[in-house]
Parts: C-alpha cells; sequence; structure tokens
C-alpha cells in the first residue's frame, strides 16, 4: 500500500485541507466532503508510472451540461 498525505483547497470555500491517497489501487476517482462548509469536493487521482509522477485534480463538479 503507498499512502500519500497532500494538502488540497476546497473549491467552494479556499479552506486547506489534508487528504491521504492511496496510490496502490490505480486511478481513483470519488467525493470528499469539505471539512469547514460541508460542500462535496470531486477528487480524480492519475498514476502517471512512466514519469513516476500522480496527476491530482480537484474540483467542485458543479458545472452543468446542457
Amino acid at each position: 500500500m503507498r499512502l500519500l498525505s497532500r494538502t488540497i483547497s476546497c473549491p467552494h470555500c479556499g479552506h486547506n485541507q489534508h487528504v491521504t491517497l492511496d496510490a496502490s489501487a490505480g486511478d481513483q476517482e470519488y467525493y470528499d466532503d469539505c471539512r469547514i462548509c460541508c460542500n462535496p469536493i470531486h477528487i480524480r487521482m492519475h498514476l502517471d508510472d512512466n514519469r513516476r509522477m500522480i496527476e491530482l485534480h480537484v474540483d467542485s463538479d458543479d458545472e452543468q451540461i446542457y
């Protein structure tokens, strides 16, 4: 298991908070609630094995498609 701790900023209120990522399970997409404003934070993690990097995308996921 590869656990990594990162600090992210809530896309709703801007508060910084720590998240723990499990990099052993490959690419992941999930929601976590902000500890301050309680709004959902959409987190996408992509493992790039070629460059040995983890790409982390954080957004509010409240964009509407018409």
